[in-house]
């Protein structure tokens, strides 16, 4: 028999520590590869572990409501040595540290996200209690004050305060009364004061919402936007669809929507021009090899969440539409990974799902464009034939395409949105599935 570490993965850009939710397996259990262990939650997701090896869990080293650093280890198990595992040796090489192995491969503006000090080099605070970076870090965006912090209660290791504790603090925080923050020397920004009447009602933000506004807010001023529009028509995929989608269901069992033939034109468009496939990093601008496209999808809470489909331009029609039919149902149904919603380096947001024609998106950072496709309308056009010119009814749908200004001129902007037009309106009604 031989044991072997089972280490806290990396799931995410930027993601350096975990929080433990609930062990699925206790010790003794027997364990196959790749079967679901535990549940653990970072910032951006809830996810669900999967064993390393197969064997037996002999034993849990991080308990429920623990912070872990990427890693780290959590688990023992213990396997048959004929699997060819051999035992763990305190004179083998240590493990590059997580920090040292994500700035290896994180961009320089996430520096700042990798000097803070992880869940193993907490240090102690004023009040005397340890809290995790990641407790720290909602404690900065909740603006809860030291004076705060030290009064919520903790059912982690040793009294700490978990990811949990502050989540069921926040439900009611609200309805407490809380005490004077410590004047700051600081200039704090200004605040607009909101004339309140005896009808209104007074909602908190969730922290999903909070996360999105601060994000929204960043993206603003770091980006200078500019938006071009180009009007596109879209009869023959309109058309196309119509004669196709029975049989395609019946051929694939689900759907076929028209968010895939958006993100193949995009993706063929980005061939063409793939200093649209890009990030800022400082002075520097990093072009990107892969094409991974997000795509927003709105959740039942009225909030927005953007999955990814990586390397979308090497997927055909159905295969695209298979990925986009099942990181939509997931993100409903809160069973995305960190890794869905990471790596993305483009993205596009259907606003004509609510009905709307056109819209000017905001950048998700580090990428440096994003396009809103509007709703599809009946619309009298002229259309040129081989005996003149005629008015004929199209089907028609604006893209509003909004790019960084530092790096994106108005020429590749307005010449990048264009060819998505051409590939969408060039659509050949004889494609096969």
């Amino acid at each position: 028999m031989a044991s072997v570490e089972m280490l806290m993965p990396k799931m995410g850009e930027s993601i350096i520590e975990g929080t433990i939710l609930t062990w699925l397996k206790k010790v003794g259990d027997s364990i196959d590869q790749d079967e679901s262990v535990l549940e653990v939650a970072t910032d951006k997701v809830d996810t669900e572990v999967p064993a390393t090896h197969a064997g037996v869990l002999k034993k849990i080293l991080a308990k429920e409501g623990d912070v872990v650093a990427v890693g780290a280890p959590i688990a023992i198990i213990e396997t048959s040595a004929e699997n060819g595992v051999q035992s763990s040796s305190k004179e083998e090489k240590a493990p590059e540290s997580p920090k040292e192995e994500l700035a290896a491969i994180a961009p320089a503006h996430t520096k700042e996200i990798l000097d803070q000090p992880s869940a193993q080099e907490e240090s102690l605070a004023e009040d005397g209690r340890f809290y995790s970076p990641l407790v720290k870090s909602i404690a900065k965006e909740e603006g809860i004050p030291g004076s705060e912090l030290s009064q919520i209660p903790g059912s982690g290791k040793e009294g700490r305060v978990t990811k949990q504790d502050m989540m069921d603090y926040l439900k009611t925080r609200g309805s407490k009364a809380q005490p004077s923050p410590t004047p700051s020397v600081s200039i704090a920004e200004p605040k607009v004061q909101v004339s309140i009447s005896a009808s209104d009602e007074i909602m908190e933000m969730d922290r999903m919402r909070k996360m999105i506004a601060q994000r929204m807010v960043d993206s603003k001023r770091i980006s200078p936007h500019v938006t071009s529009f180009v009007e596109a028509d879209m009869t023959n995929i309109v058309l196309w669809r119509e004669r196709n989608k029975e049989a395609y269901k019946a051929k694939y069992g689900e759907s076929i929507t028209f968010t895939p033939f958006f993100i193949d034109a995009i993706a063929k468009a980005i061939r063409d021009f793939p200093m649209i496939n890009i990030s800022v990093d400082g002075d520097k601008i990093i072009k990107k090899k892969d094409i991974n496209i997000g795509m927003a999808v709105a959740l039942p809470s009225g909030n927005l969440i953007v999955p990814v489909i990586k390397n979308a331009d090497q997927l055909n029609l159905v295969g695209v539409s298979k990925k986009v039919n099942d990181l939509a149902n997931r993100a409903r149904n809160n069973k995305l990974t960190a890794d869905d919603l990471a790596g993305g380096t483009y993205t596009v947001s259907n606003v004509g799902s609510f009905g709307n024609v056109m819209g000017t998106p905001i950048i998700m950072q580090p990428q440096v464009a994003i396009m809103a496709v509007g709703a599809i309308v009946k619309k009298p056009a002229v259309v040129e034939t081989p005996t003149g010119d005629v008015i004929a009814v199209r089907h028609k749908m604006f893209l509003s395409h909004s790019y960084d200004h530092r790096v994106v001129d108005g020429s590749l902007g307005g010449m990048f949105v264009r060819k998505v037009a051409d590939y969408l309106e060039s659509f050949d009604l004889n494609t096969a599935f």
